[in-house]
């Protein structure tokens, strides 16, 4: 798993993928707008109002020539230009998108029913073209993250109807169809064949109409949408993963939006520039249950103690972070209500018996530059309270195999919670269960295995979130993890200058229909 893959904010690999390729043959109006937007008078950032282009820097260059299938799925969602059968509200659960309604059909099946809607080269969102994009989806290579753990069978039941089959019982299925990478695309999409090209064939409210490489791309409205016509004609595109570079142009005011600020530029922006957003991201301390000196729960309990949240929040991230509640936090909205205190935690050990331990290894990358700054003070921390602690700091791709296999003592992870399905029991199934795929902490507990069990097989949201509670509670009992940030994000728009810029937990949406220059 990538770094990208459990914090989303990671930098992608900047180099250019390729030279400018002119997607959609253009109108003279729509190519004259498109010229004044990048360099003339009427660009985006003149007085106008609603009828300007909207400039925004984003911070992850296309990886896959915008494939639906990889990370650029979620920069195609955050520009609005690909859609799926459902989309995730402000509290997690599935709703409506290209799909009106859905019943469950039996304990695999579900029934979705669409709505009407075309795609933006012309033809008919219908049942057909679903089942052709979730089969393209299934039989990609690599296959999405999403379809990682399940395998899915979609059937078309008339023009409007389609019945999603899975292997296995799936209570997540509406969030699962949310996902980007799920998008539904016309058949033109699919024309060269294991290539798939978003560009003109989505429903989304802006067409994606040229992609320079890695350095931009080019977003007209469309027209047709079935949500009624975007607000703003449409949006230049830059990509730029310096984030001082991202800040600057936010600044100079040669960007109307700039995504992901970093932390240490929010000081140089005016305040109503500055947007953060509870994000379902924890900054997390993996402490191996299985062998060294945290095997003993005594230990880890220790440890645990002498952690600080809040120093962190105020000296690494200077204010802009929330302490540690939990495993999940402030942007899992419903996690606070839901949260049980820890179950069985051990008695902390005594000064003696920590100054027993051998030196510990304290691990994390430099991907995420924060890290290694979090990495030194918890290192302080945990030798205020006795232990000898050595760093070891290298990129994320030189150590997830040795983190998998338990040869550090602790490791520091910025994990999102989240994940694929905008429900957290997939993170607890992968990070704490005996069979976790990502079980950092090598956790295995029966305690554990059962209430995650029950969370992923609970028909109902309230039955399934009581269950993933009582699996925090568990988890956090047995000092396997100790949360030590929520991290928040910032966006970068001028609240003066700029509406409908959208402040999405998930990170799956920025700029929507609503957003406009005023």
């Amino acid at each position: 798993m990538s770094p990208q893959s459990s914090t989303p904010s990671t930098r992608r690999n900047p180099a250019r993928t390729g030279a400018r390729r002119p997607l959609l043959a253009l109108g003279a109006a729509a190519l004259l707008l498109s010229v004044a937007a990048c360099g003339g008078s009427t660009g985006g950032g003149a007085s106008g109002g609603g009828d300007q282009r909207l400039r925004a820097v984003m911070a992850f260059p296309p990886a896959q020539a915008m494939s639906p299938y990889g990370d650029d799925a979620v920069t195609l969602s955050r520009l609005s230009v690909i859609e799926g059968l459902t989309r995730i509200d402000e509290e997690g659960a599935a709703a409506p998108a290209l799909a009106t309604k859905w019943r469950r059909d039996g304990d695999k099946g579900w029934e979705f029913t669409l709505r009407d809607a075309r795609f933006q080269d012309g033809g008919a969102v219908d049942a057909e073209a679903v089942v052709r994009s979730l089969a393209a989806a299934e039989d990609a290579s690599p296959k999405p993250r999403v379809l990682s753990d399940v395998r899915l069978t979609a059937e078309a039941e008339g023009k409007r109807t389609v019945r999603v089959t899975t292997a296995e019982a799936d209570p997540l299925l509406p969030q699962r169809l949310a996902n980007p990478s799920l998008a539904i695309l016309s058949e033109a999409a699919y024309a060269q064949g294991a290539k798939v090209d978003p560009a003109g064939h989505a429903t989304g409210p802006y067409t994606l109409t040229e992609v320079d490489g890695a350095v931009s791309a080019t977003l007209e409205r469309n027209d047709t949408y079935w949500g009624g016509k975007a607000k703003a004609p449409g949006v230049d595109v830059k990509f730029v993963a310096d984030g001082t570079a991202r800040a600057n142009a936010l600044r100079t005011g040669t960007a109307d939006i700039a995504e992901y600020v970093p932390v240490a530029q929010t000081s140089l922006l005016d305040e109503k520039q500055i947007h953060e957003v509870p994000t379902a991201r924890t900054n997390t301390l993996y402490l191996n249950t299985r062998r060294g000196a945290f095997a003993d729960p005594a230990i880890r309990a220790a440890a645990r103690s002498a952690i600080d949240s809040k120093a962190l929040v105020d000296g690494v991230y200077e204010g802009r972070a929330d302490t540690a509640r939990g495993l999940l936090g402030p942007g899992v909205r419903w996690a606070a209500d839901a949260r049980r205190a820890p179950e069985g935690r051990a008695k902390a050990a005594g000064e003696a018996e920590v100054a027993k331990t051998k030196e510990i290894v304290l691990a994390t990358y430099t991907n995420r530059p924060e890290l290694p700054e979090v990495a030194s003070a918890v290192q302080q921390q945990l030798e205020a309270r006795g232990f000898t602690v050595k760093q070891y700091v290298r990129d994320y791709a030189q150590m997830e195999a040795d983190a998998l296999a338990g040869r550090y003592d602790a490791f520091i992870q910025a994990r999102n919670t989240l994940l694929d399905t905008a429900d957290p029991v997939s993170y607890l199934g992968s990070d704490f269960t005996c069979e976790g795929s990502f079980n950092i902490a090598q956790l295995c507990d029966k305690g554990v295995d059962a209430a995650v069990a029950e969370a992923a097989g609970a028909a109902g949201t309230q039955a399934r979130h009581a269950a993933e509670m009582e699996a925090e509670a568990k988890i956090l009992g047995a000092d396997a993890a100790v949360p030590l940030v929520h991290e928040r994000f910032v966006q970068g728009f001028d609240s003066g200058k700029v509406d409908g810029v959208a402040l999405d937990p998930m990170e799956r949406r920025l700029i929507t229909s609503d957003t406009r220059l005023r």
